[in-house]
């Protein structure tokens, strides 16, 4: 498991979900690429024009590379969300939150983008760091 501290500030705002303002990490990066909700096996967009089940794609697309990396969510230190409409985050991020504890979450940055690939409604990327 890699060294990570999570760093708080009463100095800047609280997070308001499950991130943390930042995060301290020492050992091997690995970064994962932007997942859309792909199924591996058929290469068809997972969940239609559902967030949710979109978003259970990518995390277990995320999940699998994580694995590979010899990494787990616990390691992941930053992640970056993409949506094409915000209105969509309250959905997607309670799907996310499954995926870590509020105490030690990742941070994180959620943006609104006009178009993501192949159309879908979100994608997400993130940094994990694991012991060399």
């Amino acid at each position: 498991m890699s060294s990570k501290k999570v760093i708080r500030t009463e100095l800047a705002p609280a997070p308001v979900g499950p991130y943390n303002q930042a995060i301290a990490a020492s050992g091997q990066l690995i970064f994962v690429a932007g997942q859309i909700p792909l199924n591996p096996q058929t290469g068809e967009i997972v969940g239609g024009n559902d967030v949710a089940k979109q978003t259970e794609q990518v995390m277990g697309n995320i999940e699998a590379i994580l694995t590979e990396a010899g990494a787990n969510w616990q390691d992941v230190v930053k992640t970056s969300v993409f949506l094409t409409d915000l209105a969509n985050f309250s959905t997607m991020n309670q799907v996310y939150a499954q995926y870590f504890d509020e105490a030690t979450a990742p941070a994180r940055a959620c943006v609104e983008v006009s178009r993501l690939p192949k159309d879908v409604l979100v994608e997400i990327e993130c940094i994990a760091v694991v012991s060399s």
